[in-house]
């Protein structure tokens, strides 16, 4: 009876792996007979899953659809990426966050015990940034095994070595904490006694040190708001200054902390310093402001508003 469980359950994960497969195709991947096939498909019927076969030359069978949900088949960089993905979703509060809740306690249920682990130290090791800030720029692909191998250094206090963008050389770096912010995954760690952050979707680890280091957290343990601080001022690709027609006071009112900072100018003017990872987001938060302002550069960040202030006229013009 185990065998034919086992069998079963590995016919589901073949036929949720692509769309079509014939009788003979799944013979020979459970090493059975097509016969057995059928009978193993008339139980999965006879528990409702929504086998469907097509008859004739081209015959195979198919998952379709159906009144319950098959159980899915995922190897460990898929239920990884899976929990991952329900945390963060739980992180965004609301009933979304809630529904992330419940089926993220449900996925712990049967995960094996090394993918609990691993998920758990990303969970640990990791917080969120500020929801209010989102851009339009397209989300970076981050490994989970990356995210996996961090979150298991900064739960075990072993120093990483990090290939970074830009440098001939890897670094050693004691990491601390991944913030989750805007799609984007960092690391905050200390690197030659000093804080710092990375963006994870652009360092590359190497072999892990194996080297362990006494933990010294950020004082006040606020990883979020150096992220965020790192980003505003190095963390972009594209970086600007901001005249705005307005106190400094009326500025930090309108922005959260993470988006920039404020320097004053005088009782009237000040300099918005900002970024993100387009001119077009750029733009486009400029305008969220609501307040007059004036930008000579860079010349793309001009053109762009030249465009978009073209593009708001034609549309209150009337024919």
């Amino acid at each position: 009876m185990a065998d034919t469980a086992a069998r079963m359950l590995a016919l589901l994960g073949l036929l949720q792996s692509r769309p079509e497969w014939t009788a003979p195709e799944l013979a020979e991947r459970l090493g059975v007979s097509t016969r057995t096939i059928r009978n193993d498909v008339a139980r999965l019927r006879g528990l409702d899953y929504p086998v469907h076969a097509v008859r004739g030359g081209a015959g195979h069978y198919r998952l379709g659809p159906g009144a319950r949900l098959p159980p899915l088949q995922l190897d460990d960089a898929e239920a990884v990426a899976v929990a991952i993905g329900l945390r963060t979703v739980s992180a965004s509060g609301g009933r979304l966050g809630d529904s992330g809740d419940r089926v993220l306690a449900k996925l712990d249920q049967v995960l094996p015990d090394r993918l609990r682990r691993r998920v758990a130290a990303i969970h640990d090791g990791t917080v969120a940034g500020p929801r209010n800030t989102d851009t339009v720029d397209p989300d970076p692909e981050v490994d989970p095994a990356v995210l996996t191998e961090l979150a298991t250094a900064i739960r075990d206090h072993t120093c990483v070595r990090l290939d970074l963008p830009g440098q001939e050389w890897p670094v050693t770096v004691e990491p601390y904490r991944m913030v989750s912010w805007q799609g984007r995954w960092y690391l905050v760690g200390r690197l030659d006694g000093g804080w710092r952050t990375w963006r994870v979707d652009l360092v590359r680890p190497r072999t892990a040190t194996g080297r362990r280091f006494v933990p010294d957290p950020l004082p006040g343990g606020d990883y979020p708001a150096l992220v965020l601080r790192e980003a505003a001022s190095t963390g972009w690709q594209v970086h600007v200054r901001i005249t705005v027609d307005a106190p400094a006071a009326t500025v930090l009112a309108r922005i959260n902390p993470a988006v920039g900072a404020v320097e004053e100018v005088d009782d009237t003017h000040c300099v918005l310093v900002t970024g993100a990872d387009s001119i077009e987001t750029v733009a486009v938060y400029i305008g969220l402001l609501d307040l007059d302002f004036h930008v000579t550069e860079p010349p793309e960040l001009v053109a762009r508003l030249r465009a978009l202030a073209d593009r708001y006229t034609r549309a209150t013009t009337v024919p």
